[in-house]
């Protein structure tokens, strides 16, 4: 399967700038693998046989978690593109449920970026395209928000 932006690029259209949702979706994957290696450890420094097999469960159970929320956010990230062309934005999220989004560069009005304070020191944020009689669209959670919008509003 190949990237969405391939497929329907038009003759003489050309990709300016690419990003994909941002790595802070494994965070709470991160953060359970974390609790799993604790319980892990807690369970070889222990020797009382009942302490052992609580941890030893736990962190069976916190890694089968851990293990979900990896796989659902590296299928985010997979399912996700967002690029820049010579003529438009383009932004697809899905994939057997696809929403995209996609709007001609003539018919932005403006980009705003929406980030917090973590945001800015991971480079991720919200930017929302607004666009002349077609509305506003925002796009979630996308690494380096600011090198996306230099990429429509410059021309």
């Amino acid at each position: 399967m190949g990237r969405y932006i391939d497929e329907i690029l038009q003759p003489g259209e050309k990709v300016l700038y690419s990003t994909n949702a941002h790595w802070i979706f494994y965070l709470p994957a991160i953060a359970a693998w974390i609790v799993a290696l604790v319980l892990l450890i807690l369970s070889r420094a222990t020797i009382t046989e009942s302490i052992i097999l609580l941890c030893l469960a736990a962190a069976a159970v916190v890694a089968i978690a851990a293990l979900y929320w990896t796989v659902t956010a590296w299928f985010h990230r997979w399912t996700t593109e967002t690029d820049v062309t010579n003529l438009r934005v383009v932004h697809k999220a899905g994939f057997i449920k696809r929403r995209t989004f996609e709007m001609s560069l003539d018919k932005v009005e403006s980009v705003d970026v929406n980030q917090s304070i973590l945001g800015r020191l991971l480079n991720y944020g919200n930017v929302t395209v607004r666009g002349v009689g077609e509305g506003a669209e925002t796009i979630q959670t996308i690494a380096a928000p600011l090198d996306f919008r230099n990429h429509i509003t410059a021309r």
